[in-house]
């Protein structure tokens, strides 16, 4: 039987290498190694092999349909699915194909966000959301910036109804402060009343001329925090906490007086940040603080004499800038593919 074996797969071999098209490889195939060819017809000879011979033929047996099948497979490859004859040559000169299929992850002012309300979660915020096209009343009434204030100038803003013809006009909001409003509003609606301590991150819309610290949208964390006795102690306390949470434990902070028609004190926030890797940290204004403005409590049908509170805004990309380095907002937008990788 071995010599059976030895004569079989040379004459299989013989006939495959004479093969020419895909119908001959393929009646070859059905001749000698499928279900009815000759090799399956040797099969039933080995009961009648000596029983010391049978792990010699058994192990012959296995050898001759490895190769067969493997010769099949090498002779089917070579022919390509159209045609006998090898595949087209591969041209070693032309560039790569690459596997530009890639694990992504959100985006750095998606991820700063997230981190962000999670620092201030800590510290008992809940979140609170507003819609972005807002209404005169939210985005500037009830932040007690009056009629005829230079805040609500056309030029300044983006206006969806004509500010001069409609009675309430409509426009793209310029601060998550709006949002500070609708959360009072609903607490008192709700019969619910103070305490109150929320955040509302979200995007924010102004005119101004793109430059590397200026883009038309971009994105606010507003923070707002009304109890019995709060004070501007509690406001800087927070801010420091925040600073030291996020940045570096030796964070340094500091407040500046300023002026914001909703609150009264108020102050810029600073920080001491280095833009670019190497160089000596500067201050940076992060956002604008304050003690709420009894009028704005008032108009959201909050008593002042009972209940006092601060309010902060940041925006979300400079401290993401702070925080990465990063010395251009338009980096953040442009989806460079490199610095996405990088941040």
């Amino acid at each position: 039987m071995l010599d059976d074996l030895n004569a079989l797969e040379n004459k299989a071999l013989a006939e495959l290498d004479a093969a020419d098209s895909p119908d001959a490889i393929e009646a070859w195939r059905i001749a000698h190694i499928g279900a009815k060819g000759a090799l399956k017809a040797m099969m039933p000879r080995m009961k009648d092999v000596p029983k010391e011979q049978k792990g010699e033929v058994g192990k012959r047996l296995n050898e001759v349909k490895a190769t067969l099948e493997s010769a099949f497979e090498a002779k089917k490859g070579a022919a390509g699915p159209g045609g006998a004859g090898p595949a087209p040559a591969v041209d070693m000169t032309e560039p790569g194909i690459t596997d530009t299929r890639r694990l992504g992850r959100r985006h750095i002012i998606t991820r700063v966000r997230a981190e962000l309300v999670e620092v201030f979660a800590r510290m008992g915020f809940d979140v609170a959301q507003g819609p972005e096209l807002e209404d005169d009343e939210h985005n500037f009434i009830k932040l007690n910036i009056p009629a005829g204030h230079p805040a609500r100038d056309p030029i300044d803003n983006f206006y969806v109804d004509d500010p001069n013809e409609a009675e309430t006009p409509r426009m793209l909001r310029s601060q998550t402060s709006t949002v500070q409003i609708r959360a009072m509003e609903r607490m008192v609606a709700e019969g619910s009343g103070p305490p109150i301590k929320v955040v509302s991150p979200g995007r924010v819309y102004r005119p101004d001329t793109v430059d590397a610290t200026h883009s038309f949208m971009f994105h606010q964390i507003e923070g707002l925090y009304i109890d019995r006795g709060v004070t501007l102690r509690d406001l800087k306390t927070t801010l420091l906490q925040f600073a030291k949470a996020y940045f570096a434990p030796d964070a340094e902070i500091r407040l500046r007086p300023s002026f914001f028609p909703f609150t009264e004190p108020s102050a810029e926030f600073d920080m001491k940040i280095a833009l670019k890797p190497g160089t000596e940290p500067a201050w940076i204004e992060l956002g604008g603080c304050g003690m709420v403005d009894p009028n704005v409590l008032q108009a959201c049908g909050v008593d002042p004499e009972e209940w006092t509170g601060f309010a902060f805004g940041f925006g979300i990309e400079r401290i993401a800038m702070g925080k990465h380095a990063i010395p251009d907002i338009r980096m953040l937008f442009e989806n460079d593919i490199r610095f996405l990788e990088r941040v």
